[in-house]
């Protein structure tokens, strides 16, 4: 409801007898702009930084292509003689179960292809189990993942 206010001495000059004046029921919502911006910065600055990959020590390789597109990576980790655990994408499994999960993922797809990644410590006895045991589960082709030399 608007608000009346009684004319001044200085009101008459003008004419204007009586001021009519209106609250403002707007929000504003310029600053709830600028926080949202600050947090969106914050969040897209902070989010690279959260994410943590497997330690994985790759071995050089002089000629390494880069792996592109959506694989299915098999990591064999340094602890891998101790309990025989290894990573399927990012979860860690037992060796025995790998055959049974590659058959899970691999059954509707047309390229059967697995890129093993194996740590420059790990024994080529352990790695040849692991790439026999993939052979085992119907992967046709299974890549050996390296790094160039000056790459982390």
């Amino acid at each position: 409801m608007p608000k009346v206010q009684a004319a001044t001495a200085s009101a008459g000059r003008t004419g204007r007898g009586r001021r009519v004046s209106t609250s403002l029921s707007e929000i504003n919502v310029v600053p709830l702009v600028d926080v949202m911006l600050v947090l969106l910065i914050i969040f897209m600055v902070t989010a690279p930084m959260i994410q943590r990959g497997i330690d994985v020590n790759l071995p050089v390789a002089r000629r390494a292509a880069p792996v592109t597109g959506e694989r299915i990576f098999v990591s064999i980790p340094l602890a891998y003689r101790q309990n025989r655990q290894i990573f399927f994408n990012d979860e860690r499994i037992g060796v025995d179960v790998l055959g049974e999960r590659i058959k899970q993922k691999m059954e509707n797809q047309t390229d059967k292809q697995v890129y093993l990644r194996g740590d420059a410590g790990v024994s080529y006895q352990e790695l040849m189990d692991v790439f026999g045991r993939l052979k085992d589960a119907g992967v046709e082709k299974v890549g050996l993942v390296a790094k160039l030399p000056g790459e982390r």
